[in-house]
């Protein structure tokens, strides 16, 4: 059985996707949901499903408590899905292309620090881009530069708001992450 390890910042959308997508599969276990901030509505929604949560600071991301518990539950593969915080690069060496994030625009256009959720969505709606998209890549030291592993767009000529470009952007997400995890722990067989 392939083990899987979540993390999110926020409200988790994309866990909760990841979660019931895997949900009946026999093959595919998610074994934990860590999260950086106690108040994410992430937490509720693994509670939900019965999937343990681990919260920490960023002190404890940096100074091994993180690594430890990811340790003991011997992942497959580790899922950035919404997680803000820099991912530490001995958590990275631990883990090479173990490791996967999701982000929403076209890479490398959009990325780097600061560059998540609305931020991404009002670079893009100021820009009069024509398209965006998510790309799905490896972590490694710097933002958002991994190796990429997914990569595709939608045409966002009709969105007048950022959030009208959020909405389709999820619906790539959502329609995607999945089943590019389910693919690259495949692969990894």
């Amino acid at each position: 059985m392939k083990k899987i390890v979540l993390f999110a910042s926020g409200n988790g959308s994309n866990v909760e996707n990841i979660i019931q997508y895997f949900k009946d599969r026999e093959t595919v276990s998610i074994v934990g949901v860590f999260s950086n901030n106690t108040h994410a509505g992430v937490i509720a929604k693994a509670q939900q499903h019965k999937v343990p949560v681990f919260t920490f600071d960023k002190k404890e991301l940096n100074e091994g408590f993180v690594l430890k518990k990811i340790n003991a539950l011997h992942p497959d593969l580790i899922v950035l899905a919404g997680f803000l915080l820099k991912f530490p690069e001995h958590i990275i060496a631990e883990y090479p292309n173990k490791i996967i994030n999701i982000h929403p625009a076209l890479l490398p256009k959009y990325g780097g620090k600061g560059m998540y959720g609305m931020h991404v969505h009002q670079a893009v709606l100021e820009n009069h881009e024509k398209e965006t998209g998510i790309t799905i890549h490896y972590v490694n030291e710097h933002y958002d530069e991994g190796e990429f592993v997914f990569q595709t767009s939608v045409t966002i000529e009709d969105c007048q708001t950022p959030e009208e470009i959020a909405a389709k952007v999820h619906e790539l997400e959502h329609n995607h992450f999945p089943k590019t995890i389910e693919k690259i722990l495949t692969r990894n067989t």
